[in-house]
């Protein structure tokens, strides 16, 4: 079903990782690897962008599957494989499988996005929505592999994936041979134990940074305990690092050869979202921008030149709206007031004119009327503005104190 103990003791060397690489050949893309001369300002270094979001499937992930799945003996292949995931993993095992003609089935949370359902099916996964959280999906899909003989595909905790995963560090490597320092986001940590074993034997002058979600951040108490331990509910927005333990072979790996973990908060995420899509005209999922809100949150502590890894570019369209609006806010370029006024003819437009003379653009109004906490000639009205910064946030509210309004938060 999973990995055997002789799997979980196997070292991943370079040579694994220089074989995943002929594996792939002709099936994982090279990614690009983009400058960008705003973060490079910011940060106070060049800094390169390596765009895994561009990758099939929107993800890293291909990668270590297809070297999974390949590996697998003949008789294995014939009992197909099965994967369980709420969207990344899911679309790579499911175009891996479909590439190498072995059948995958692939448990999905039921409420996993539509489109990530619709694109793992149409990869040719057979897929099963079971569980409203990943570990009940988990368990499903453990469950499966023992009542069908179906191979568990595991989305960090196999040589072969991290083997496959590394061959992301080869590609940095070669397209920016004077690179100084490596950030990567850490979930499982397949990724980041993959790249520091190809990075660490070529150029173990090379830093190798980890970065965590604060909400979903395992591996510093693990490393500070020398074991992997888990942490309870983890909660952030990015589900592609969102682990609530490391894996047992990943962990090995980092704590040797991973020079740092960072963790980086919400807000830190969502700005670093907004700034990957307005600057590098990039779509990345909040996992994927997790290195570059560790560099926007620490300019100056990183040698350069830097290669932040954008993971993936699989972000539901709902929740982009929510992230984009959070990243504003966290830029200070969004403002959401509450306020009261006199309900009488005119007043909600003597409001906008009043917000029109600081240029404050208006987003959306809730007007509300009848309610048993105003009084019977008042009326509430909340307001989302775009504004353009901190400053501009304190002019408006200014502003609307000036002309009258009660301004509630």
């Amino acid at each position: 079903m999973g990995y055997s103990t002789a799997d979980s003791l196997r070292t991943v060397t370079l040579d694994d990782v220089r074989g995943a690489q002929k594996m792939l050949s002709g099936v994982a893309r090279t990614t690009a690897m983009e400058g960008s001369r705003y973060l490079s300002r910011r940060v106070g270094t060049p800094v390169h962008l390596k765009c895994e979001n561009l990758q099939r499937t929107g993800s890293f992930k291909l990668r270590g599957a297809y070297v999974r799945i390949a590996g697998l003996l003949p008789e294995e292949r014939a009992a197909g494989v099965v994967a369980a995931s709420a969207g990344n993993h899911a679309q790579g095992v499911a175009l891996a499988s479909s590439l190498l003609g072995v059948r995958s089935t692939v448990f999905m949370p039921r409420g996993a996005p539509l489109p990530k359902i619709s694109a793992t099916r149409e990869y040719g996964a057979q897929v099963r929505l079971h569980g409203q959280v990943v570990d009940e999906t988990l368990a499903a899909a453990t469950d499966y592999a023992y009542e069908t003989g179906a191979v568990f595909i595991h989305p960090f905790d196999h040589p072969d994936i991290i083997a496959g995963q590394g061959t992301v560090g080869l590609e940095i490597l070669e397209q920016c041979p004077e690179v100084r320092t490596i950030v990567v986001g850490v979930g499982g940590g397949g990724l980041a134990a993959g790249i520091a074993v190809a990075v660490k034997a070529l150029r173990p002058d090379v830093r190798i940074v980890g970065v965590q979600a604060a909400g979903a951040a395992a591996y510093p108490p693990s490393l500070a305990a020398g074991r992997a331990v888990s942490v309870r509910h983890p909660v952030t927005m990015a589900d592609g690092i969102k682990v609530g333990r490391p894996g047992d072979v990943p962990f090995g790996i980092v704590r040797e050869l991973v020079d740092e973990v960072l963790t980086v908060t919400e807000d830190e995420l969502s700005a670093a979202l907004l700034l990957c899509l307005e600057r590098a005209k990039l779509v990345v999922e909040p996992a994927g921008a997790s290195p570059v809100a560790a560099l926007l949150s620490r300019p100056g502590a990183f040698e350069g030149p830097v290669v932040a890894v954008l993971s993936g570019g699989n972000v539901d369209p709902v929740l982009m709206e929510r992230v984009l609006r959070h990243g504003m806010a966290a830029q200070g370029r969004y403002l959401a007031v509450r306020l009261r006024l006199t309900d009488r003819p005119g007043a909600l437009a003597s409001l906008l004119r009043a917000l029109s003379v600081v240029d404050a653009n208006v987003l959306d109004v809730s007007h509300v009327r009848t309610d048993p906490r105003l009084g019977l000639t008042e009326a509430e009205v909340e307001l989302h503005l775009e504004t353009k910064g901190p400053e501009h946030c304190t002019e408006v509210n200014q502003a609307l104190r000036e002309a009258g309004y009660t301004v509630m938060d």
